[in-house]
């Protein structure tokens, strides 16, 4: 097993990034912008960043990141991941993911049918 799917595996939401990358900083305000907190592996400052960046290359990332995981699986970079986003598709996925909390599905049920339903909330 590599490293990366290792740690893809600790959380619903999994972003490698470089601190000094403006569009991995883009791609993270967006996913904490859903209310998500996913988990964020800052390459240049992680200490197997080097090992973890050499996979994603072997992945096919060229840059290597933003890398974006999404429910374990690989979802793309910025490009793709704007792309779901102005297509309303990214938030489809991340509820399937389970990234939401229990109070953000709430709040998303009340923005979405103007009132909180449990059933809708557990479903």
């Amino acid at each position: 097993m590599t490293t990366v799917t290792r740690v893809v595996a600790e959380k619903p939401v999994v972003i490698f990034s470089k601190s000094s990358c403006c569009m991995s900083h883009t791609i993270k305000t967006l996913i904490y912008s859903f209310g998500v907190n996913p988990m964020v592996y800052e390459l240049d400052e992680y200490p197997n960043g080097q090992q973890l960046e050499r996979e994603l290359k072997a992945l096919g990332f060229k840059p290597s990141v933003p890398a974006v995981f999404i429910g374990q699986d690989l979802i793309g970079g910025a490009s793709e991941i704007m792309t779901l986003h102005v297509q309303g598709k990214l938030a489809k996925l991340l509820r399937r993911a389970e990234a939401y909390s229990h109070i953000m599905l709430k709040k998303l049920d009340f923005m979405i049918y103007g009132k909180l339903s449990a059933t809708r909330l557990y479903n």
